[in-house]
């Protein structure tokens, strides 16, 4: 039998002292609260109500049991009140600090809709992975590599001039011997992207086509990349997603497939699995990834 039902109507009954007024009450048809009560005086083993009067008259033991049943009703009403609570408590998630600011507010509304609520703090790979470690925050898209990754975002070279090879290699930013005086053309690798998988195969490009150790290197923001690469010959890395936002030219690498994987880390199990079977679509949107890149859970 449903127990806390059958006190509840046994309580609203008992309250209002009638039968139609306690079902409605507890928001169930009359006959309803009649059969849970009349379950509920089967399980006790006694009465609840003399049913040779007018209304809902309690019986002695009627009385007695009245009040554990109210306590019982109002326990399960301050369960469900917190159940409620802990549910909105917002589920701190760290996230790339490269996401804008509109892709974070549509993954904020998406993640509503499907019951998570979420206090989005952006980060460096590094930092997210730091957050979760010292509990700062519930969970972290982690950056890792393309084995790992729930999330797969392609990379790919972008410059300002759209003067450029349908795929770009990376030896022909190798000066000349006429363009050894001028400056050369540089290849920057934004804060998001400074992980090994990604950072240690370009640099090791660099070095096995001859450039100078400073023609690719890793910049102090993404703002700063894009504003050497706006003004000259400078190339960014970045995903398409990215470079359409920053108005760039996106192309991609010849000499390498480069992927920017992220996974979730969480100190709690359930927590990286709600935001992975919740999430996934609007994260994927978030990012940039396509999901054919990916898999859906």
């Amino acid at each position: 039998m449903d127990l806390l039902g059958a006190c509840r109507a046994f309580v609203n009954v008992s309250e209002r002292g009638s039968f139609t007024e306690g079902a409605a009450a507890t928001r169930v048809p009359q006959s309803v609260a009649s059969r849970r009560i009349a379950a509920l005086e089967r399980h006790l083993g006694e009465r609840l109500f003399d049913r040779s009067s007018r209304g809902a008259t309690l019986t002695q033991f009627g009385r007695d049991m009245l009040p554990p049943a109210k306590r019982l009703v109002r326990l399960a009403d301050d369960l469900e009140h917190e159940a409620k609570r802990a549910r909105l408590n917002p589920l701190r998630l760290a996230v790339p600090d490269s996401c804008t600011t509109r892709d974070l507010a549509r993954l904020d509304a998406e993640a509503r809709r499907n019951g998570v609520h979420l206090d989005l703090h952006a980060a460096a790979p590094a930092g997210r992975t730091e957050l979760v470690r010292s509990r700062e925050a519930r969970a972290a898209l982690a950056a890792v590599p393309p084995g790992d990754a729930t999330w797969s975002v392609r990379l790919g070279l972008a410059g300002a001039t759209d003067r450029i090879a349908d795929t770009v290699y990376v030896e022909t930013l190798r000066a000349g011997r006429a363009e050894r005086s001028s400056r050369r053309s540089r290849i920057w690798i934004q804060p998001e992207d400074d992980v090994p998988h990604i950072r240690d195969p370009m640099f090791r490009i660099r070095d096995a086509v001859g450039l100078q150790p400073a023609q690719v290197t890793v910049s102090t923001t993404l703002a700063a990349a894009t504003a050497e690469v706006l003004g000259s010959t400078d190339l960014l890395l970045c995903s398409p997603k990215q470079a359409e936002e920053l108005g760039l030219h996106w192309r991609p690498v010849g000499e390498v497939d480069l992927v920017r994987g992220f996974a979730v880390a969480a100190a709690v199990r359930d927590d990286a699995e709600r935001i992975r079977t919740r999430l996934w679509h609007a994260i994927a949107r978030c990012l940039g990834a396509h999901e054919q890149d990916g898999e859906t859970p």
